[in-house]
């Protein structure tokens, strides 16, 4: 089987627990690290599929590797090889595909609650859960819907927490991937934004998010084995 191709843009903002599942299912994946200088590459020859990770950028910052980035998005999409976003993964693959990114209301971090907005789009995703979701959110920046994508998930902060697009691509506002050390880091690293944004209605104490993590980690992990199983259906085998 040929790789899943991951997009690393940040440090501390690894694949976390989708390269778990994907080990687990004995599925191949290769890490090209943005933030580490790697280049775009410019064909997708040889891959079953595409995951894009967070990033603190703006995906309308100008940075050298973005437009070759968008560029292969497009090629992903338009060849029906599957890709998924996080967070700024989610806001690459909507300005790919012409749609708009820019300020959300209001930032969130920490754990939060989402809502299924249509059931029967969101079920193969995520099964019979049409109620609330905790995940993890960490911007301060959202997406338009793409052409022909389909919303799955709102927030009480953030309208568009994640849209699905010809039934085998999927992009997230939220974080499905966490696991405990990468929420550690974050509250370490982020502790400045998390102190700034305290007045956000949609922003969590550090304590708070670490006390959070203890009971809301193996939930996510579900969540997560439930979203990732249904990507990976439209790998090419």
């Amino acid at each position: 089987m040929h790789p899943v191709l991951i997009f690393q843009h940040s440090p501390i903002e690894g694949p976390g627990y989708f390269t778990r599942f994907l080990d687990r299912h004995h599925i191949p994946w290769r890490l090209v690290r943005i933030d580490a200088d790697e280049p775009v590459p410019s064909a997708l020859n040889g891959v079953s599929g595409v995951c894009l990770m967070g990033g603190p950028m703006s995906v309308n910052d100008d940075l050298p590797w973005i437009p070759p980035l968008l560029a292969l998005i497009r090629q992903a999409v338009a060849a029906d090889i599957p890709v998924i976003g996080h967070c700024l993964g989610g806001q690459l693959m909507a300005k790919a595909l012409g749609a708009g990114v820019g300020a959300n209301p209001v930032k969130e971090i920490g754990w939060g609650e989402v809502r299924v907005t249509d059931p029967a789009a969101a079920r193969p995703w995520l099964g019979d859960d049409a109620g609330a979701l905790q995940v993890f959110h960490w911007h301060g920046e959202t997406f338009a819907l793409p052409a022909g994508a389909t919303r799955i998930l709102e927030s009480a902060w953030c309208a568009n927490q994640a849209y699905v697009l010809n039934g085998i691509h999927l992009g997230m506002q939220c974080h499905v991937e966490m696991t405990p050390e990468l929420v550690a880091a974050w509250c370490e690293h982020g502790a400045g934004e998390i102190a700034a944004a305290r007045e956000s209605p949609g922003v969590q104490a550090a304590e708070t998010i670490a006390a959070e993590t203890i009971k809301r980690i193996a939930p996510l992990h579900r969540l997560a084995d439930k979203i990732y199983s249904c990507w990976i259906q439209g790998l090419s085998r």
